[in-house]
């Protein structure tokens, strides 16, 4: 069976809502399964498509990483944008005032600190204030299903922020119309909450098997090969090492001026084994207003259906890090959510003071860390909520 998003699915119906008043939380990487922009289908099938709201990047996916969006107006639709990453993540009452429906469609990444997946709580948040109606248009989760390869570590709820407002691993292996029904239950909402399920997808597919064209649902994250890596190379946003942001090789490549590339490769095969193929690779980066040559390593992942994300690009930061001791650096990363950017690496992981993990002979680093990404309780957590086998 050819896979179908919640919105094909949706738009074979004839809802008896269709009619009412509809406020949508999306953007121009949600698509039908024949690559038409989803609001753009619902439109010209007759829903009653009254407010657009944007995420993170902006309704056209191409805001910078931690950008703020303003409000705006959609060329597609001819609607005003009320931003959910500006001056506010939650709609207000007045945005909502003429508003029946909350309709969410936004693809995700199947990642934490990918914050999609936030301004999906926050909306459905927002139906149970305000007495409305709230929809998730379903769609897979690119890194697959399969639970056994979920990674924390799970979030300490002493640091939320907005990229971990709750307490599920880095890796969750779920939908985020399933992680709707988990948060609108363990958070009480109670909201009047309905899930469009995709058809045609199990758990043990990833990207690859959807018979689909990659849409980049931001701008880093430019095929799928980079959002399998992704969940491990994102904490080397914590430090003074380039993830290649603004290249062609972005989240799949890690560089620097001062990287001495033979010897992490080595170490990094000896430790990780078959996982990557790794490849020196030099790129010219823009930093500030000078262009500077990075030497980084490129990865490409052997077996992304068994890879284990999170634990690699943690023991190569580690690596890295022990190698370069006068070069290697922690930094903050400020963006619209965290504006000073301090204590990124702990915020990425969920964890209290996370940079002192890396202090650690790496014999005793490798066991902590191995301890605190098992999850074996996630599944069991997650399965009443989950919707596909």
């Amino acid at each position: 069976m050819a896979l179908q998003f919640g919105i094909d699915i949706l738009l074979q119906n004839d809802p008896i809502w269709k009619k009412d008043r509809i406020a949508m939380l999306t953007n121009d990487a949600a698509r039908t399964s024949s690559g038409v922009i989803s609001r753009l289908a619902l439109k010209a099938a007759g829903f009653n498509i009254s407010t657009i709201f944007s995420p993170e990047h902006g309704i056209n996916t191409i805001g910078e990483d931690g950008a703020l969006m303003k409000d705006g107006f959609d060329i597609i639709t001819g609607l005003p944008i009320i931003s959910l990453y500006g001056e506010k993540y939650m709609p207000s009452a007045d945005d909502l005032k003429d508003i029946d429906i909350l309709l969410f469609d936004v693809p995700d990444a199947g990642t934490r600190f990918y914050t999609y997946l936030w301004s999906m709580t926050y909306w459905v948040e927002a139906a149970a204030k305000y007495n409305k109606q709230v929809i998730i248009l379903d769609r897979p989760n690119p890194l697959g299903g399969n639970l056994a390869l979920s990674e924390g570590p799970m979030l300490d709820e002493s640091i939320t922020s907005f990229i971990g407002r709750f307490n599920i691993p880095v890796k969750h292996q779920c939908t985020l119309g399933e992680l709707a029904l988990y948060f609108n239950t363990v958070q009480d909402w109670n909201a009047n909450l309905t899930v469009i399920q995709c058809a045609g997808w199990d758990r043990a597919q990833l990207f690859f098997d959807w018979n689909q064209k990659w849409i980049n649902p931001s701008p880093a994250l430019q095929n799928i090969e980079a959002t399998i890596l992704y969940p491990g190379l994102c904490f080397f946003e914590a430090t003074n090492l380039s993830v290649g942001r603004g290249t062609s090789y972005s989240f799949e490549w890690i560089g620097a001026p001062w990287l001495k590339q033979k010897e992490i490769m080595m170490m990094a095969h000896n430790m990780l084994g078959e996982d990557y193929k790794l490849e020196p690779i030099n790129l010219a980066i823009q930093v500030g207003d000078e262009t500077s040559t990075f030497k980084g390593i490129r990865m490409k992942v052997k077996d992304p259906y068994h890879y284990p994300a999170v634990m690699n690009g943690l023991l190569l930061l580690k690596l890295i890090k022990d190698l370069h001791p006068n070069d290697f650096k922690w930094m903050p990363y400020p963006t619209n959510a965290n504006p000073s950017g301090e204590n990124h690496l702990s915020l990425l992981l969920g964890i209290q003071n996370a940079e002192q993990l890396f202090e650690l002979p790496l014999k005793d680093w490798l066991q902590n860390c191995i301890k605190i990404i098992k999850v074996r309780n996630w599944s069991i957590t997650i399965a009443p909520y989950l919707l596909y086998e």
